[in-house]
Protein backbone atom coordinates (compact mmCIF):
# COMPACT_ATOMS: atom_id res chain seq x y z
CA UNK A 1 0.00 0.00 0.00
CA UNK A 2 1.24 3.47 -0.85
CA UNK A 3 0.23 6.69 0.86
CA UNK A 4 -0.14 9.91 -1.10
CA UNK A 5 3.12 11.68 -1.80
CA UNK A 6 3.58 15.34 -0.78
CA UNK A 7 3.88 18.00 -3.46
CA UNK A 8 7.46 18.24 -4.69
CA UNK A 9 9.34 21.43 -5.36
CA UNK A 10 9.32 22.11 -9.05
CA UNK A 11 12.70 21.44 -10.63
CA UNK A 12 13.61 23.98 -13.26
CA UNK A 13 16.37 21.94 -14.88
CA UNK A 14 15.14 20.17 -17.96
CA UNK A 15 11.87 22.10 -18.06
CA UNK A 16 11.75 22.48 -21.82
CA UNK A 17 12.54 18.82 -22.48
CA UNK A 18 9.95 17.58 -20.02
CA UNK A 19 7.34 19.95 -21.35
CA UNK A 20 7.97 18.67 -24.85
CA UNK A 21 7.65 15.08 -23.60
CA UNK A 22 4.23 15.80 -22.13
CA UNK A 23 3.04 18.01 -24.96
CA UNK A 24 2.52 20.87 -22.54
CA UNK A 25 3.16 24.49 -23.45
CA UNK A 26 4.79 26.50 -20.69
CA UNK A 27 4.65 30.24 -20.27
CA UNK A 28 7.88 31.88 -21.36
CA UNK A 29 9.81 32.94 -18.24
CA UNK A 30 9.91 36.67 -17.70
CA UNK A 31 7.02 37.38 -20.09
CA UNK A 32 4.99 40.16 -18.46
CA UNK A 33 1.21 39.86 -18.67
CA UNK A 34 -0.96 42.81 -19.64
CA UNK A 35 -2.67 44.49 -16.67
CA UNK A 36 -6.43 44.14 -16.35
CA UNK A 37 -8.45 46.87 -17.98
CA UNK A 38 -11.58 47.70 -15.96
CA UNK A 39 -14.46 47.46 -16.43
CA UNK A 40 -13.72 43.79 -17.11
CA UNK A 41 -16.36 41.51 -18.61
CA UNK A 42 -15.96 37.73 -18.66
CA UNK A 43 -18.19 34.80 -19.56
CA UNK A 44 -18.61 32.12 -16.93
CA UNK A 45 -20.85 29.04 -17.11
CA UNK A 46 -23.50 30.81 -19.18
CA UNK A 47 -23.40 34.06 -17.21
CA UNK A 48 -21.83 37.43 -18.05
CA UNK A 49 -19.87 38.96 -15.19
CA UNK A 50 -18.66 42.57 -15.10
CA UNK A 51 -16.14 44.01 -12.64
CA UNK A 52 -15.51 47.73 -12.28
CA UNK A 53 -12.51 46.98 -10.08
CA UNK A 54 -10.78 44.06 -8.40
CA UNK A 55 -12.97 42.52 -5.68
CA UNK A 56 -11.88 43.10 -2.10
CA UNK A 57 -14.33 40.82 -0.23
CA UNK A 58 -14.64 37.34 -1.69
CA UNK A 59 -16.50 34.36 -0.26
CA UNK A 60 -15.13 31.10 -1.66
CA UNK A 61 -17.56 28.18 -1.41
CA UNK A 62 -15.36 25.17 -1.98
CA UNK A 63 -11.90 24.09 -0.87
CA UNK A 64 -10.48 24.20 -4.40
CA UNK A 65 -11.90 27.68 -5.05
CA UNK A 66 -10.24 28.86 -1.85
CA UNK A 67 -6.93 27.16 -2.61
CA UNK A 68 -6.73 28.72 -6.07
CA UNK A 69 -7.12 32.17 -4.54
CA UNK A 70 -4.54 31.35 -1.88
CA UNK A 71 -2.14 30.08 -4.54
CA UNK A 72 -2.52 33.41 -6.33
CA UNK A 73 -1.53 35.28 -3.17
CA UNK A 74 -5.02 36.63 -2.57
CA UNK A 75 -5.61 35.53 1.03
CA UNK A 76 -6.35 39.07 2.15
CA UNK A 77 -9.20 39.25 -0.37
CA UNK A 78 -11.06 36.23 1.10
CA UNK A 79 -13.56 37.04 3.86
CA UNK A 80 -15.23 33.65 4.11
CA UNK A 81 -14.84 30.03 3.02
CA UNK A 82 -16.82 26.80 3.22
CA UNK A 83 -17.08 23.18 1.97
CA UNK A 84 -13.83 21.54 3.06
CA UNK A 85 -12.67 17.93 2.75
CA UNK A 86 -9.29 18.13 4.48
CA UNK A 87 -6.34 20.32 5.43
CA UNK A 88 -5.39 23.25 3.24
CA UNK A 89 -2.55 22.95 0.75
CA UNK A 90 0.82 22.83 2.47
CA UNK A 91 2.31 26.28 2.94
CA UNK A 92 -1.03 28.09 3.32
CA UNK A 93 -1.91 27.01 6.86
CA UNK A 94 -1.32 30.41 8.47
CA UNK A 95 -3.13 32.36 5.77
CA UNK A 96 -6.08 29.97 5.78
CA UNK A 97 -6.37 30.06 9.57
CA UNK A 98 -7.15 33.79 9.37
CA UNK A 99 -10.07 33.27 6.97
CA UNK A 100 -13.51 32.87 8.51
CA UNK A 101 -14.85 29.32 8.09
CA UNK A 102 -18.58 29.76 7.43
CA UNK A 103 -19.20 26.00 7.46
CA UNK A 104 -17.30 22.80 6.87
CA UNK A 105 -20.06 21.76 4.49
CA UNK A 106 -22.80 23.91 2.90
CA UNK A 107 -23.01 27.44 4.32
CA UNK A 108 -26.33 29.25 4.57
CA UNK A 109 -27.20 32.03 2.13
CA UNK A 110 -27.48 34.38 5.09
CA UNK A 111 -24.01 33.54 6.37
CA UNK A 112 -22.54 34.33 2.95
CA UNK A 113 -24.36 37.66 2.70
CA UNK A 114 -23.28 38.58 6.23
CA UNK A 115 -19.70 38.84 4.92
CA UNK A 116 -20.80 41.61 2.51
CA UNK A 117 -19.04 39.98 -0.47
CA UNK A 118 -18.37 41.68 -3.77
CA UNK A 119 -17.63 38.26 -5.33
CA UNK A 120 -18.78 34.71 -4.55
CA UNK A 121 -16.88 31.81 -6.08
CA UNK A 122 -18.12 28.21 -6.05
CA UNK A 123 -16.42 24.92 -6.77
CA UNK A 124 -19.72 23.19 -7.58
CA UNK A 125 -23.03 24.19 -9.19
CA UNK A 126 -24.55 21.99 -6.51
CA UNK A 127 -23.89 24.90 -4.13
CA UNK A 128 -24.35 27.92 -6.42
CA UNK A 129 -26.34 27.11 -9.53
CA UNK A 130 -29.87 26.72 -10.92
CA UNK A 131 -30.92 24.77 -7.81
CA UNK A 132 -28.02 25.70 -5.56
CA UNK A 133 -28.11 24.42 -1.99
CA UNK A 134 -26.64 27.76 -0.90
CA UNK A 135 -28.31 30.01 -3.47
CA UNK A 136 -28.97 30.45 -7.16
CA UNK A 137 -26.80 32.74 -9.18
CA UNK A 138 -29.86 34.95 -9.73
CA UNK A 139 -30.22 35.44 -5.98
CA UNK A 140 -26.71 36.84 -5.91
CA UNK A 141 -27.07 38.89 -9.10
CA UNK A 142 -30.30 40.43 -7.77
CA UNK A 143 -28.14 41.81 -4.97
CA UNK A 144 -25.50 42.97 -7.48
CA UNK A 145 -23.03 40.34 -6.27
CA UNK A 146 -21.25 38.51 -9.12
CA UNK A 147 -20.97 34.76 -8.66
CA UNK A 148 -18.34 32.62 -10.37
CA UNK A 149 -18.64 28.84 -10.80
CA UNK A 150 -15.58 26.69 -11.55
CA UNK A 151 -15.53 25.87 -15.30
CA UNK A 152 -14.53 22.32 -14.34
CA UNK A 153 -18.03 21.81 -12.95
CA UNK A 154 -20.06 23.27 -15.79
CA UNK A 155 -18.23 22.83 -19.13
CA UNK A 156 -19.60 19.78 -20.98
CA UNK A 157 -21.31 18.66 -17.78
CA UNK A 158 -24.98 18.20 -16.91
CA UNK A 159 -25.78 18.91 -13.27
CA UNK A 160 -29.56 19.12 -13.73
CA UNK A 161 -30.20 15.65 -12.31
CA UNK A 162 -28.69 16.52 -8.95
CA UNK A 163 -25.91 14.65 -7.22
CA UNK A 164 -22.48 14.88 -8.80
CA UNK A 165 -23.83 15.24 -12.34
CA UNK A 166 -22.96 13.65 -15.66
CA UNK A 167 -19.76 14.64 -17.42
CA UNK A 168 -20.21 14.46 -21.21
CA UNK A 169 -16.54 14.96 -22.02
CA UNK A 170 -13.47 13.93 -20.09
CA UNK A 171 -12.17 16.44 -17.60
CA UNK A 172 -8.77 17.94 -18.35
CA UNK A 173 -6.58 20.42 -16.52
CA UNK A 174 -7.32 23.19 -19.04
CA UNK A 175 -10.59 23.73 -17.14
CA UNK A 176 -8.70 24.39 -13.91
CA UNK A 177 -6.24 26.61 -15.79
CA UNK A 178 -9.22 28.60 -17.10
CA UNK A 179 -10.34 29.30 -13.53
CA UNK A 180 -6.82 30.32 -12.57
CA UNK A 181 -6.62 32.68 -15.56
CA UNK A 182 -10.04 34.14 -14.83
CA UNK A 183 -9.24 34.76 -11.17
CA UNK A 184 -5.85 36.23 -12.08
CA UNK A 185 -7.50 38.61 -14.53
CA UNK A 186 -10.35 39.56 -12.19
CA UNK A 187 -7.85 40.43 -9.45
CA UNK A 188 -5.21 41.86 -11.83
CA UNK A 189 -2.50 39.36 -10.87
CA UNK A 190 -1.94 37.78 -14.28
CA UNK A 191 1.78 37.21 -13.72
CA UNK A 192 0.99 35.09 -10.67
CA UNK A 193 -1.58 33.13 -12.66
CA UNK A 194 0.87 32.44 -15.47
CA UNK A 195 3.52 31.29 -12.99
CA UNK A 196 1.08 28.99 -11.18
CA UNK A 197 -0.08 27.36 -14.42
CA UNK A 198 3.52 26.89 -15.57
CA UNK A 199 4.41 25.16 -12.29
CA UNK A 200 1.42 22.83 -12.52
CA UNK A 201 2.24 21.93 -16.11
CA UNK A 202 5.83 21.29 -15.16
CA UNK A 203 4.83 18.96 -12.34
CA UNK A 204 2.54 17.02 -14.67
CA UNK A 205 5.34 16.72 -17.23
CA UNK A 206 7.70 15.37 -14.57
CA UNK A 207 5.15 12.80 -13.43
CA UNK A 208 4.69 11.56 -16.99
CA UNK A 209 8.42 11.38 -17.54
CA UNK A 210 8.79 9.29 -14.38
CA UNK A 211 6.66 6.49 -15.83
CA UNK A 212 7.96 6.65 -19.38
CA UNK A 213 8.52 3.12 -20.65
CA UNK A 214 5.94 1.71 -18.26
CA UNK A 215 5.27 -1.98 -18.72
CA UNK A 216 1.80 -1.39 -17.30
CA UNK A 217 0.09 0.30 -20.22
CA UNK A 218 -3.54 -0.74 -19.99
CA UNK A 219 -3.23 -1.34 -16.25
CA UNK A 220 -6.76 -1.59 -14.81
CA UNK A 221 -7.68 0.72 -11.93
CA UNK A 222 -10.61 1.81 -9.84
CA UNK A 223 -10.93 5.00 -7.74
CA UNK A 224 -13.06 4.73 -4.58
CA UNK A 225 -14.24 8.01 -3.05
CA UNK A 226 -16.63 6.87 -0.30
CA UNK A 227 -19.76 4.81 0.44
CA UNK A 228 -23.09 5.72 2.09
CA UNK A 229 -22.94 2.39 3.96
CA UNK A 230 -19.67 0.62 4.68
CA UNK A 231 -20.89 -2.76 3.46
CA UNK A 232 -22.96 -1.36 0.61
CA UNK A 233 -22.36 0.04 -2.85
CA UNK A 234 -19.46 2.41 -3.33
CA UNK A 235 -19.03 5.79 -5.00
CA UNK A 236 -16.61 4.85 -7.78
CA UNK A 237 -15.15 7.22 -10.37
CA UNK A 238 -16.93 7.31 -13.73
CA UNK A 239 -15.27 7.37 -17.11
CA UNK A 240 -14.96 11.14 -17.64
CA UNK A 241 -14.01 12.63 -14.27
CA UNK A 242 -10.68 13.61 -12.80
CA UNK A 243 -9.65 10.03 -11.94
CA UNK A 244 -10.33 9.03 -15.55
CA UNK A 245 -8.07 11.88 -16.67
CA UNK A 246 -5.36 10.69 -14.29
CA UNK A 247 -5.66 7.14 -15.61
CA UNK A 248 -5.67 8.15 -19.26
CA UNK A 249 -2.70 10.45 -18.72
CA UNK A 250 -0.70 7.56 -17.24
CA UNK A 251 -1.91 5.01 -19.79
CA UNK A 252 -4.14 3.04 -17.39
CA UNK A 253 -7.73 1.86 -17.88
CA UNK A 254 -10.78 2.64 -15.76
CA UNK A 255 -12.93 -0.41 -15.00
CA UNK A 256 -16.02 1.85 -14.87
CA UNK A 257 -17.62 3.08 -18.10
CA UNK A 258 -20.59 5.20 -16.98
CA UNK A 259 -20.71 8.96 -17.63
CA UNK A 260 -21.89 9.67 -14.10
CA UNK A 261 -19.26 11.54 -12.12
CA UNK A 262 -19.42 9.22 -9.09
CA UNK A 263 -21.87 6.36 -9.71
CA UNK A 264 -22.79 3.90 -6.98
CA UNK A 265 -21.35 0.52 -7.93
CA UNK A 266 -21.50 -2.86 -6.23
CA UNK A 267 -18.27 -4.49 -5.14
CA UNK A 268 -19.42 -7.64 -6.91
CA UNK A 269 -19.36 -5.76 -10.23
CA UNK A 270 -15.96 -4.29 -9.41
CA UNK A 271 -14.67 -7.73 -8.49
CA UNK A 272 -15.77 -8.96 -11.89
CA UNK A 273 -13.31 -6.51 -13.45
CA UNK A 274 -10.65 -7.33 -10.80
CA UNK A 275 -8.68 -4.03 -11.01
CA UNK A 276 -4.93 -4.31 -10.58
CA UNK A 277 -4.69 -1.06 -8.57
CA UNK A 278 -7.23 0.50 -6.21
CA UNK A 279 -6.97 4.20 -5.39
CA UNK A 280 -8.84 5.20 -2.23
CA UNK A 281 -9.72 8.70 -1.03
CA UNK A 282 -8.46 10.14 2.23
CA UNK A 283 -10.43 13.03 3.74
CA UNK A 284 -11.33 14.71 7.02
CA UNK A 285 -14.98 15.03 6.05
CA UNK A 286 -17.33 12.66 7.88
CA UNK A 287 -20.57 12.77 5.93
CA UNK A 288 -20.68 9.14 4.81
CA UNK A 289 -19.87 5.92 6.65
CA UNK A 290 -16.79 5.20 4.53
CA UNK A 291 -15.28 8.71 4.53
CA UNK A 292 -12.68 7.49 7.06
CA UNK A 293 -9.63 6.02 5.31
CA UNK A 294 -9.21 3.47 8.10
CA UNK A 295 -12.73 2.19 7.49
CA UNK A 296 -12.02 1.86 3.78
CA UNK A 297 -8.79 -0.08 4.24
CA UNK A 298 -10.31 -2.39 6.84
CA UNK A 299 -13.24 -3.13 4.54
CA UNK A 300 -10.99 -3.94 1.59
CA UNK A 301 -8.96 -6.40 3.67
CA UNK A 302 -11.83 -8.12 5.51
CA UNK A 303 -14.82 -8.17 3.16
CA UNK A 304 -15.31 -11.61 1.56
CA UNK A 305 -15.46 -10.09 -1.93
CA UNK A 306 -12.89 -7.30 -1.84
CA UNK A 307 -10.29 -9.26 0.11
CA UNK A 308 -9.97 -11.61 -2.89
CA UNK A 309 -9.15 -8.83 -5.34
CA UNK A 310 -5.65 -8.96 -6.83
CA UNK A 311 -5.00 -5.33 -5.87
CA UNK A 312 -5.82 -6.06 -2.24
CA UNK A 313 -3.87 -9.30 -2.03
CA UNK A 314 -0.82 -7.68 -3.64
CA UNK A 315 -1.30 -4.53 -1.54
CA UNK A 316 -1.43 -2.40 -4.69
CA UNK A 317 -3.47 0.33 -3.04
CA UNK A 318 -2.78 4.06 -3.37
CA UNK A 319 -4.12 6.42 -0.70
CA UNK A 320 -4.92 9.74 -2.35
CA UNK A 321 -6.16 13.07 -1.04
CA UNK A 322 -9.84 13.29 -1.93
CA UNK A 323 -9.41 16.72 -3.53
CA UNK A 324 -6.93 15.18 -5.99
CA UNK A 325 -9.81 13.00 -7.22
CA UNK A 326 -11.90 16.08 -7.94
CA UNK A 327 -11.57 18.65 -10.75
CA UNK A 328 -9.31 20.88 -8.70
CA UNK A 329 -5.88 22.43 -8.50
CA UNK A 330 -4.79 19.22 -6.73
CA UNK A 331 -5.44 16.93 -9.71
CA UNK A 332 -1.79 17.24 -10.77
CA UNK A 333 -0.85 15.95 -7.32
CA UNK A 334 -3.11 12.98 -8.09
CA UNK A 335 -1.12 12.22 -11.23
CA UNK A 336 2.10 12.43 -9.21
CA UNK A 337 0.85 10.12 -6.45
CA UNK A 338 -0.55 7.47 -8.79
CA UNK A 339 2.59 7.57 -10.92
CA UNK A 340 4.63 7.05 -7.76
CA UNK A 341 2.40 4.11 -6.87
CA UNK A 342 2.91 2.47 -10.25
CA UNK A 343 6.66 2.75 -9.74
CA UNK A 344 6.60 1.47 -6.15
CA UNK A 345 4.49 -1.53 -7.18
CA UNK A 346 7.10 -2.52 -9.75
CA UNK A 347 4.89 -1.71 -12.72
CA UNK A 348 7.47 0.43 -14.51
CA UNK A 349 10.52 -0.92 -16.34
Amino acid sequence: MLSETPNKNVRRAGMAALATFAGLALTAPGAAAEPTQYPLTIQNCGETLTFDEAPSRTVAIGQSSTEILLSLGLAEKIVGTAVWFGPVLAGYEDANAKIKRLADNDPSFESVLAQEPDLVTAEFEWHVGPSGSVATRKQFSDLHIPSYVAPADCVAKDNSGGGDGIRKEMFNMSLVYQEIRDMAQIFDVQDRGDALISDLKMREAEALASVAGSKAKGLSMVFWFSSPEVNGDAYIAGKNGTPAYIMETLGANNVVTTQEEWPLASWESIAGANPQVIVVAKMDRRRYAADDIGVKLNFLKTDPVTSKLDAVQKNQIVILDSQAMSPTIRAVGGIEAVAEGIKKFGLVN
